[in-house]
């Protein structure tokens, strides 16, 4: 991203920042903002999030000093303002709910004021960075000990693999006059063609498959619809993104060697640097419990089946789990 970058611990305690400053050139703000996209993709967060550039000044925008932060408060934001910052990335979203008007009143409100009065850019990764191959359940999983993860629940890649959202096929022998149906199909928009030749129920017949959007799609079946022969032998496929095997949000480890849940527990507070953490044993567990060498789990959502230790980073408690063992971090230290 910005070359040459120094970053600086500041003296705000309760949301520590950082600042980030080029020693050459300014930066223009959208290709900052793609080079953090290409780190982690505004796609990969969870749908309930809002994510990415929140509060954006009138372009042309130049960022030169980036101000980083776990969360936006006014204290924080007055720091940014002496330190001159052109954007702050907020791992927390200032803006979550939807603001219907922009006034004095409130703080969050005051923020967006202050921020475009003084031409300053908000953005805001979240679960985007949590769910990143290199993110924050990555660097979480790192933490157990040596273990092979998977993501509990996948993200799906940003793009379709090919174009359109349906895969329509049909069959058409010989009789029919196909050469018409391919030039109306064709000529729908948004629409791929490919045909070839098929035998069914004995008979050599042309295989007809095409990919198309929602609106192109009842624009094709409108049309074969009048030929009750080949609508019958019409089949619609909804195509689904894939799923992108080492992004999304929790992690499922597998541990390479068994520990006593005791040691897991030291590992973990090594890990994330703290002296004490929150711990629920489950029904029959004891610290001298040896962990088995699969089901350790972690993420943001308290929902499991046969897991033997969760690892939850949470703002709130909600939790079915016993007879498993819960170990609680505040969200504020994975951060």
């Amino acid at each position: 991203m910005l070359s040459s970058a120094h970053v600086v611990p500041t003296s705000v305690r309760r949301a520590p920042s950082w600042i980030c400053s080029s020693s050459r050139s300014f930066m223009d703000l959208k290709a900052l903002l793609s080079s953090l996209n290409d780190f982690a993709s505004l796609s990969f967060a969870e749908s309930w999030d809002n994510v990415g550039l929140l509060v954006e000044p009138s372009p042309p925008h130049t960022v030169n000093t980036l101000f980083l932060t776990n969360d936006l408060t006014e204290e924080v934001m007055e720091e940014a303002l002496q330190k001159k910052a052109d954007l702050i990335l907020s791992y927390h979203p200032p803006i979550f709910r939807p603001m219907k008007h922009i006034t004095w009143k409130t703080w969050k409100e005051r923020l967006v004021i202050r921020a475009l009065e003084n031409r300053v850019a908000i953005y805001s990764p979240h679960t985007a960075y949590d769910a990143a191959p290199q993110g924050v359940n990555s660097w979480l999983a790192k933490g157990l000990g040596t273990c092979t993860t998977r993501p509990i629940h996948p993200s799906k890649a940003p793009n379709y693999p090919t174009e359109g959202t349906h895969r329509l096929e049909f069959s058409a022998n010989h009789s029919q006059d196909l050469d018409k149906v391919m030039s109306a199909v064709k000529g729908v928009g948004g629409v791929s063609v490919t045909s070839f030749p098929a035998r069914c129920d004995g008979e050599e017949q042309t295989r007809v498959s095409l990919n198309c959007t929602q609106k192109a799609l009842m624009q094709v079946l409108a049309f074969l619809s009048q030929d009750r022969q080949l609508y019958q032998k019409t089949e619609i496929l909804s195509l689904e993104k894939p799923l992108l095997l080492h992004t999304g949000m929790g992690r499922l480890c597998t541990l390479d060697e068994s520990v006593s849940l005791a040691t897991m527990i030291e590992r973990i507070k090594r890990h994330l640097k703290l002296p004490h953490l929150r711990l629920a044993l489950g029904v029959g567990r004891t610290l001298g419990h040896r962990m088995a060498s699969n089901n350790c789990s972690f993420c943001f959502y308290l929902r499991s089946t046969g897991i033997q230790v969760y690892i939850a980073i949470i703002h709130s408690l909600q939790s079915k789990l016993w007879p498993c063992v819960l170990v609680l971090g505040a969200a504020f230290y994975k951060e």
